[in-house]
C-alpha cells in the first residue's frame, strides 16, 4: 500500500527546505540510503555529495550539519508513526486493542507493505532504530529542545501516553512508560540482531516476539 505522506517539519532544522527542490529531495533520498548503509558516524556530506554528483557546499545550503540532517530524517519517521496511529486507531474503541495496535506499529519491520512516497521506508526505520537516540543524546539537546526540534517525538509519545491513561486513568507514569516503550521497541530490535545476550529474541529474530514482550510489559505495568 502506498500512502501520500508529506509532513511539515520545523523550519529550524534546515536552512532550505529540501522538499522545495528536486535536488533537496535527492539529498534526503540518498542520505537515507547512505546512512543506512555505512552508519551515521561514517557518514559525511562529502560522501553524500559524491553519491549525488554535487558539491559539499550545495548540501550545506540545505543543512547546517549532519546532526540537523539526522534530526530531519528521524522526525520524518516520528511524524509518520503518529500519522499511522491516527489512521489505524480511528476505528478502534477498546483501549486494550489500541495498545496492541500501537505496539504493532512501533515494531514496524513486519509492516513493510506500507510505503510512503519516494523514500526507502525500511532504511529509514533501520536508521531510527540504530541512530535515533543520537538526535537528543548530544550537547545541543537543550538548545534544540528550546527550538522545538523534538516535538514530533514528544507528540508521538504523548499520544501513546494518552492511550495508556485511557486504559488505566489512575496510573501515575504514562509519559515515562510511553517514551520507554518507544525506546525499548527499537533497542530490543537492535539487540536481537547485534547484541544477542541483551535480548531473548536473537535465536528466532521475529519482530512479533518483541511485540509479545512489549504487550506483556505494558499490560502488567498498567494493571
Amino acid at each position: 500500500m502506498n500512502i501520500d505522506f508529506n509532513p511539515t517539519l520545523n523550519e529550524r532544522i534546515f536552512l532550505k527546505n529540501p522538499q522545495s527542490t528536486s535536488l533537496g529531495k535527492k539529498i534526503i533520498k540518498e542520505a537515507i540510503s547512505l546512512i543506512s548503509s555505512i552508519g551515521y558516524e561514517q557518514f559525511t556530506f562529502k560522501k553524500l555529495a559524491i553519491e549525488i554528483e554535487t558539491t559539499e557546499a550545495t548540501i550545506y545550503r540545505y543543512f547546517l550539519n549532519k546532526h540537523k540532517l539526522l534530526i530531519y530524517l528521524v522526525n520524518w519517521y516520528w511524524n509518520y508513526l503518529e500519522f499511522q496511529m491516527i489512521l489505524q486507531l480511528s476505528t478502534i474503541t477498546n483501549p486494550a486493542d489500541k495498545i496492541k495496535k500501537v505496539i504493532d506499529i512501533l515494531v514496524w519491520e513486519d509492516n513493510i507493505e506500507i510505503d510512503f512516497g519516494a523514500f526507502d521506508h525500511r532504511a529509514l526505520y533501520f536508521i531510527t532504530v540504530a541512530e535515533g537516540n543520537k538526535t537528543y543524546l548530544s550537547k545541543d539537546v537543550d538548545e534544540n529542545n528550546k527550538e522545538m526540534l523534538y516535538k514530533p517525538f514528544k507528540d508521538l509519545s504523548g499520544r501513546i501516553a494518552g492511550i495508556f491513561s485511557e486504559y488505566n486513568p489512575s496510573y501515575k507514569y504514562p509519559n515515562t512508560l510511553a517514551s520507554s516503550v518507544i525506546d525499548v521497541s527499537h533497542l530490543q530490535y537492535f539487540f536481537m540482531h547485534h547484541l544477542p545476550r541483551l535480548s531473548d529474541f536473537a535465536k528466532k529474530k521475529k519482530p512479533k516476539d518483541i511485540e509479545a514482550f512489549l504487550e506483556d510489559l505494558v499490560f502488567k505495568t498498567l494493571s
